[in-house]
């Protein structure tokens, strides 16, 4: 059944989620005029006919179809992947699989310090696992944070006892039908009762293979979630949007862009003609750390903090070209809040101003012009 995806890393791994607090009651679609078939999978969209068939040969015709498959893990291509004891985190049932492995005094081995194993290995943390994490870059999440920001997510979880094995990788994985150890492209080994490996993910298109629904990384739709193909529609991770404030493309991987993408969804299937251009944001919980992020993943040519690093109580601002592009946040929500305004303008504005704590972030909107088209 349906299910709130983003507590799986984070409190109902922890043990501070029940399942009820997960799952979304079955009762509630019948109530609302939803016909569900759970279990069954669609085999491919037939747009020609205006229907899918499903995995036992049935076809279902639709006057509008809105495809939210979503995407599926990443493997890691190496020796022993298929062990037992090898986990990745995807639905309840790895969350499950994963905290029935770590109980106390185990030892777990997370490959891959993105958002997904940085949750992973404070929750084993959390639940008394020994965590040695290994990520190929320099510092956690530097691939969307950049590296003055991980290294503070870095210092987080090495204070919380996380091992971190930092610009190394995976090469194979050993034991006799379970995991034992992970051998690194170092050349380490490391003993272990576990692995979980967050490596990324890819968008699931499968079932509009061949046919002219257009895909690159992920099935393409314009700001009303429409594809290539009249009638056919597509929200989620799986949905390559395009974006108005961005002016490009977007795929984005997170919760409150799916939740608002399927409203927009509902609405173009209505007739209706609201369009997607929220600013991307999303959250994490670490420890006693909450991070969250607004903007769009595009280089920056300039970092602004405002409040201490040290005492991982600030916000990042990335400019690029004197505007803010995007912003990070470490306990300081508020600012990311009225961050956004700053994004949705384009906004060129004072360095200095922006890295007062003394000074309103509503305030520098009023003051500052424009920024230049984004390409």
């Amino acid at each position: 059944p349906p299910y709130d995806r983003p507590q799986l890393s984070k409190e109902y791994l922890r043990g501070h989620a029940a399942l009820d607090d997960v799952i979304r009651p079955l009762r509630l679609f019948p109530e609302h005029a939803i016909e569900t078939r759970l279990g069954v999978r669609v085999r491919r969209v037939l747009p020609d006919e205006q229907a899918v068939e499903l995995e036992g040969g049935e076809r279902v015709g639709y006057d509008g179809l809105l495809l939210a498959t979503g995407v599926r893990n990443r493997r890691l291509r190496v020796p022993g992947a298929e062990l037992e004891g090898v986990l990745d985190l995807r639905d309840v049932a790895g969350s499950d699989r994963i905290r029935a492995a770590a109980t106390r005094g185990r030892r777990a081995v997370v490959v891959g310090m993105g958002f997904i194993g940085c949750e992973v290995a404070a929750a084993l943390r959390h639940l008394g696992a020994e965590v040695i994490a290994v990520e190929p870059l320099a510092v956690p999440l530097e691939r969307g944070l950049g590296e003055t920001v991980g290294r503070v997510v870095e210092g987080l979880h090495r204070d919380h006892g996380v091992d971190l094995r930092l610009g190394d990788g995976v090469s194979a994985f050993e034991g006799a039908g379970r995991v034992e150890r992970v051998m690194t492209r170092d050349g380490a080994a490391i003993d272990c009762d576990l692995v979980v490996v967050g490596v990324g993910v890819e968008p699931a298109v499968e079932t509009v293979a061949g046919t002219a629904v257009e895909v690159d990384d992920g099935i393409l739709v314009d700001e009303r979630c429409r594809t290539s193909v009249p009638g056919i529609l597509a929200a989620g991770d799986v949905a390559r949007h395009h974006h108005p404030v961005a002016g490009r493309h977007l795929r984005v991987e997170h919760w409150q862009n799916a939740v608002q993408q399927g409203k927009v969804a509902a609405s173009t299937m209505l007739g209706g003609d609201a369009v997607h251009d929220e600013i991307p944001w999303f959250w994490s919980d670490q420890y006693d750390c909450n991070i969250q992020y607004a903007g769009f993943a595009e280089p920056w040519d300039r970092l602004v903090v405002r409040g201490s690093l040290e005492e991982r109580r600030f916000t990042a601002f990335q400019l690029r070209e004197g505007r803010v592009v995007a912003a990070v946040a470490i306990n300081q929500g508020r600012d990311l809040r009225r961050t956004v305004p700053l994004i949705r303008a384009g906004a060129v504005v004072d360095p200095e101003r922006l890295a007062d704590p003394g000074v309103d972030l509503r305030s520098l909107l009023t003051q500052a012009p424009s920024g230049p088209p984004r390409a």
